[in-house]
């Protein structure tokens, strides 16, 4: 403003005014067209940049979502991979309870061919060909059953004075006492937990094997730690030298052999398939899930280990048509403790995947309880910053209305100061 123009106190007072409404309009305008009442640190430096530090943090956070999201589908691809292979180990059970059912055709049976009673000693005892033979004595001078006497079998201890059984890996070996009958006899075979024995309708000795595994039976003495048979005594007993029996082969088991190994393969497919995003916690593979923006000792994070899930590491072999007991976790499908080993790895295995898939779902649960708990922090942080920025377009509006009356009366006023002047140059006319 020029200082050679002269105005009234009331024209001066007047612009001032409509000045200063001019300026609160255009404050007024700015916050209507941006919806923020701080747009730079000119308006108010601590909320400007308090806003600036909390909107980056939630800039920061949103960021990490998306790894967040990311870790929570490779957890639960690997929980249904933990899923997949349990069905499948279930399904092998299912083939190791067939193969079982025919247990009793793999079994050996070892049958006597000597009659250790006849016909003639129990009709001289009145009794059965079964009783007169469970009540002869082992050890002594043979000798037949009177109805005074039970009768003596014949065994000679100083050559036999002990019985061995043997079947697969497992060998049960008892003492023959000079009293024991061939009740006792019967009775320490079925203690042995490989065999047990009976006496037919003949008289004649039958042992048959808890297991699929080849049955030898002997009579004979231990010499210097080592077990002896004796084939001559052996045969007063069963009528052959050294007897021994194997197992049956079932058709059918051979059958599931393909199958289970079919499953095998099936269950290390599924665990290869579970990966994510080139992550599979099933193959070894490792996973960090960053829940915050900082480093070192203050970063938040979950760090997860996976494990090699396949069939060897859960401890189930292949199986093998045969009736021979296999080394390792391998199954030989006619052997019958075989198939029970199998049983037990494939229980062992669901026990296994069980605890696998509690570690996962807790997993999961930290990770999504994260994931929630982000997003409210970025929900809180926006707001925070918005409230000390944000203008309220209510009370702005309200302005708007104020300003413009304000710069209505502003005019008028600067127009009656004006008229004043007006008057004291009419008198000059």
């Amino acid at each position: 403003m020029s200082s050679s123009i002269t105005l009234s106190a009331a024209t001066r007072q007047n612009l001032l005014s409509l000045q200063d409404t001019a300026a609160l309009a255009a404050t007024n305008q700015g916050r209507l067209s941006t919806g923020k009442k701080v747009n730079s640190a000119l308006d108010n430096p601590v909320n400007y940049f308090t806003a600036v530090g909390l909107s980056d943090r939630a800039s920061a956070l949103t960021d990490l979502l998306d790894g967040v999201s990311n870790g929570i589908q490779t957890i639960q691809a690997a929980a249904k991979g933990v899923d997949a292979v349990t069905s499948v180990v279930k399904q092998m059970q299912s083939v190791v309870t067939q193969a079982q059912s025919n247990a009793t055709a793999n079994l050996p049976k070892l049958q006597g061919t000597r009659a250790l009673a006849t016909a003639g000693e129990a009709t001289a005892t009145g009794k059965s060909i079964y009783d007169v033979t469970m009540g002869k004595t082992l050890a002594g001078t043979a000798a037949a059953a009177t109805s005074s006497t039970p009768g003596v079998v014949g065994i000679n201890t100083a050559n036999a004075n002990q019985m061995q059984l043997s079947a697969g890996f497992t060998t049960y070996k008892f003492d023959i006492g000079s009293t024991d009958t061939v009740s006792d006899l019967v009775n320490n075979i079925n203690k042995s937990g490989i065999a047990t024995a009976t006496i037919d309708v003949q008289g004649q000795l039958q042992i048959t094997g808890t297991g699929s595994d080849t049955l030898s039976v002997g009579l004979g003495k231990t010499t210097s730690g080592a077990f002896a048979v004796d084939a001559t005594e052996t045969a007063k007993l069963t009528g052959g030298a050294t007897p021994s029996a194997a197992g049956g082969t079932s058709a059918q088991r051979s059958t599931l052999v393909g199958q289970f190994n079919a499953l095998r393969t099936q269950l290390d497919q599924a665990a290869r398939d579970a990966g994510f995003n080139g992550t599979n916690l099933l193959a070894g593979d490792s996973l960090s899930i960053a829940f915050n923006e900082k480093t070192g000792a203050a970063k938040s994070k979950l760090d997860i280990q996976g494990t090699s899930l396949s069939a060897s590491a859960l401890g189930i072999g292949e199986f093998k048509d045969s009736a021979t007991a296999q080394l390792g976790a391998d199954i030989g499908i006619q052997n019958n403790a075989d198939l029970t080993k199998a049983a037990d790895a494939l229980s062992n295995a669901l026990a296994n995947l069980k605890s696998i898939s509690s570690t996962f779902g807790s997993n999961l649960s930290t990770v999504q309880n994260r994931q929630n708990f982000t997003k409210e922090m970025i929900n809180v942080l926006t707001t925070g910053a918005a409230n000390l920025t944000n203008a309220d377009m209510n009370e702005e509006a309200a302005n708007s209305q104020a300003l413009a009356t304000r710069q209505s009366l502003a005019v008028s006023s600067l127009s009656l100061a004006s008229q004043a002047s007006q008057g004291i140059l009419q008198l000059l006319r």
